[in-house]
C-alpha cells in the first residue's frame, strides 16, 4: 500500500475521533436512503450547524458524499433548491501496522479456485465454510429465543459480529453490507457460493430451521437475504 494511502486511511480513522461524528457516521451509514442535515441533527440531537460541520467533515475524509436532490418531490420553477444530502460511500478503509495483505492472499487463492473443474475442492470449500457458520454461531450468547422471530434475532446478532449489517425488509433480513467484497467483486461465482454456505451454517448451528438463506444479489448489497423457509425447504426471501 502506498504511503500517501495509508496516510489517508489514518486520517478518515482519526474523523471518527469525535463520539459526536461518530454517531452521526453510524447513523447516515445504517440508513436505506440519504440524510439531510436536518435529519442527523434531530436524530443525534444536535444543532442544525453542529451536524453539518460534522457531516461536511466526513465528507472530506472520504466517508461520506454528497447528493442533491428536492425532497419535496416537485420540479420546474418555484420547486425552491435541492437539499444537499448525505450517504456513506464505498470506499474501504483499512490500516495494519505492520501491513499485512490478507485480501492479497486470498485473491491469490481464489483464482485457481474460481477456474478449478474438480467439484470436489469447491465441495469441501463449501463444507468448511458450513462448519465455519456454525461455529460462529456456537460463540454467541444469549442463545436463542424459542420460534422463527427468536431464530431470526440470534441469526442478526452473528451476522452482526460478521460485519454484514443485516436488516429487515418486510419480513426478509438483507445484508447491507459485504464483508468480502474486495475478493467477490473479482470471483463473484466463487465467494458468494462460500458466503452461502457460511450463512447456512449460522442458521444451522442456530437451529433456525424455519428461516433459509439463498442467492439474491442487488447493487450496493451483499449476495445472501434470509427469509421464511418454504415447506420443501429452501427460502420464500
Amino acid at each position: 500500500m502506498l504511503a500517501s494511502h495509508v496516510n489517508a486511511d489514518i486520517e478518515a480513522v482519526g474523523a471518527l475521533r469525535d463520539p459526536q461524528r461518530r454517531a452521526v457516521y453510524a447513523y447516515v451509514s445504517g440508513q436505506r436512503h440519504d440524510v439531510s442535515r436536518d435529519e442527523a441533527a434531530e436524530t443525534i440531537a444536535i444543532s442544525r450547524s453542529l451536524a453539518s460541520f460534522h457531516l461536511d467533515r466526513l465528507v472530506r475524509a472520504g466517508l461520506l458524499e454528497v447528493t442533491y436532490r428536492r425532497l419535496s418531490g416537485r420540479q420546474g420553477p418555484g420547486a425552491g433548491r435541492p437539499s444537499k444530502l448525505y450517504r456513506r460511500t464505498r470506499r474501504q478503509i483499512g490500516i495494519s501496522l505492520p501491513e499485512r495483505r490478507y485480501e492479497l492472499l486470498a485473491g491469490l487463492f481464489a483464482a485457481p479456485l474460481h477456474e478449478a473443474d474438480d467439484t470436489r475442492i469447491k465441495a469441501r470449500l463449501a463444507n468448511a465454510a458450513r462448519r465455519s457458520g456454525q461455529e460462529f454461531s456456537a460463540a454467541y450468547r444469549p442463545r436463542p429465543r424459542r420460534g422463527t422471530r427468536g431464530a431470526v434475532v440470534a441469526l442478526r446478532g452473528v451476522l452482526e459480529g460478521l460485519g454484514t449489517e443485516p436488516y429487515d425488509d418486510g419480513g426478509v433480513v438483507r445484508l447491507r453490507n459485504c464483508p468480502f467484497e474486495t475478493v467477490a467483486s473479482a470471483y463473484p461465482e466463487l465467494v458468494c457460493g462460500i458466503n452461502l454456505s457460511l450463512v447456512q451454517g449460522v442458521i444451522e448451528g442456530l437451529g433456525g430451521g424455519r428461516v433459509g438463506a439463498r442467492l439474491d444479489p442487488s447493487p450496493g448489497h451483499c449476495c445472501v437475504t434470509i427469509g421464511r423457509s418454504s415447506a420443501k425447504g429452501g427460502s420464500n426471501a
